[in-house]
């Protein structure tokens, strides 16, 4: 029983530090690449924290926001480019910083 309590417990652990780990990401990759208009609305971007602004977007889906922000797209209120113009960003950069902003916008 102590076995599985254990394993349990460091499962646990490790979820919640990859969890945190993602996070940093995303704040990093928000603050060196997403602020300059996800801060201030450039182009039509929802900014950070703007529940109004996100909600819409955030209703179609985590899936549909990766989408948007990994290949760009250009919508009634503005445009996002692919990466936000950062093609060094991998994928997975800009996913985090996705959730970081979403998590924010609730």
């Amino acid at each position: 029983m102590n076995k599985i309590v254990t394993i349990a417990a460091a499962v646990t652990l490790m979820g919640a530090f990859s969890t945190a780990a993602m996070a940093d990401a995303g704040e990093k990759t928000y603050k060196a690449a997403c602020f300059a208009c996800h801060g201030t609305g450039a182009a039509g971007a929802p900014k950070f924290g703007d529940k109004a602004a996100w909600g819409p977007r955030i209703a179609k889906g985590l899936d549909t926001l990766h989408t948007h922000a990994i290949k760009g797209f250009k919508g009634k209120k503005g445009f996002m480019p692919a990466k936000g113009g950062r093609a060094d960003l991998s994928d997975a950069d800009v996913k985090a910083a996705v959730d970081y902003m979403v998590a924010h916008s609730k």
